[in-house]
C-alpha cells in the first residue's frame, strides 16, 4: 500500500512539473497590446522580442535615436544609443504620440547613458503615429526628430 502510494504521489508530482515546463519553440503571448502597453518597459513585457524592427533612426551628434516598433504589442518605443566619444553633453531621447489629425498625444523620454544604448518604455496603438527625437540639455545643439511613422 505505502509503495503503491508513493508511486501515485511521485507520478502526481512528474505531471504536475510537465504542466509547468514550457515546450520547446513555444510561443508565449506578450504582456500587453496597443494602447495597454502605454509607459510599460518592452523588455518586462515581453514585447522586445514580439517581432520587432527599427522604422526609423536619427542621429543627432553621435547620440542615435531609433523608433522600435512591435507588431506582436503594437507598441513603440525609442532606443538610444551614444556613439560619441565625447560624453560631456547630456541628451535625451523621447518618443511621441500624435493622433490622426497631428495632435501630440504624449511623449515619453530617456537619458541618453554615456556609453552604450538605453530605452524607454512603449507607447501602443496602431491608429497613431510617432516619432523619436534627441534633445541636448542647454543649447549646444538643436532638437532633431525624425518624421513621423
Amino acid at each position: 500500500m505505502k509503495k503503491t502510494v508513493a508511486r501515485l504521489g511521485a507520478v502526481s508530482a512528474t505531471a504536475m512539473a510537465m504542466t509547468l515546463m514550457p515546450l520547446a519553440g513555444t510561443s508565449y503571448a506578450a504582456g500587453c497590446s496597443s494602447t495597454g502597453c502605454d509607459n510599460l518597459g518592452p523588455k518586462a513585457t515581453g514585447c522586445e522580442t514580439a517581432n520587432v524592427s527599427t522604422r526609423l533612426t536619427i542621429d543627432n551628434n553621435d547620440r542615435i535615436a531609433e523608433l522600435r516598433w512591435s507588431v506582436g504589442c503594437s507598441a513603440a518605443w525609442v532606443r538610444v544609443t551614444n556613439k560619441s566619444s565625447n560624453p560631456l553633453y547630456n541628451s535625451y531621447g523621447y518618443i511621441e504620440k500624435y493622433d490622426s489629425a497631428g495632435k501630440l498625444i504624449r511623449s515619453l523620454k530617456v537619458r541618453v547613458p554615456e556609453s552604450g544604448s538605453d530605452w524607454s518604455n512603449m507607447l501602443g496603438g496602431r491608429n497613431y503615429y510617432y516619432r523619436v527625437c534627441v534633445k541636448f540639455v542647454g543649447n549646444e545643439y538643436p532638437l532633431k526628430c525624425s518624421t513621423k511613422f
